[in-house]
């Protein structure tokens, strides 16, 4: 599911527990293959491909939960039906993170695991902040 020539094993890429493909990366990172669909949570130039941003600043929450929580959620959509999504901000780690491990939440994975789901599949420091934890434990399906 999610998977085009070249992106399953990817650096950044992660297997949500449902089975689609998201990446996650820096903004300014120039990647190796071109996403179809980027979820931006940084300012910071934009890919050339189809993106979408939202305004979340750095070690904090989204401005706008419920913006938040659409956009993962085309995110979402988007993986499933086989495009290759990503998500992106200035470090790559805290925004993304806590972005990815929602996402696993909103895949079925229980929001209490998500967290360390996220630092065992993708980065061992993702979902930098307390207030990101508890962002991520509250997001529902």
């Amino acid at each position: 599911m999610g998977e085009k020539t070249g992106w399953a094993g990817s650096p950044g890429v992660v297997v949500l527990p449902g089975g689609a493909l998201v990446r996650g990366r820096r903004v300014g990172d120039d990647p190796a293959s071109p996403a179809d669909f980027a979820l931006l949570l940084a300012p910071g130039p934009a890919p050339a491909w189809t993106h979408r941003r939202v305004r979340w600043p750095d070690f904090l929450l989204p401005v706008d939960r419920a913006d938040a929580l659409d956009a993962l959620g085309e995110a979402l959509r988007r993986a499933y039906a086989g495009e290759r999504v990503e998500v992106a901000c200035a470090g790559g780690i805290g925004r993304t993170g806590t972005a990815l491990a929602a996402l696993a939440v909103l895949d079925g994975l229980p929001a209490a695991d998500a967290v360390a789901w996220v630092r065992e599949h993708y980065h061992p420091r993702a979902v930098e902040t307390p207030w990101q934890r508890r962002w991520v434990r509250r997001v529902r399906r």
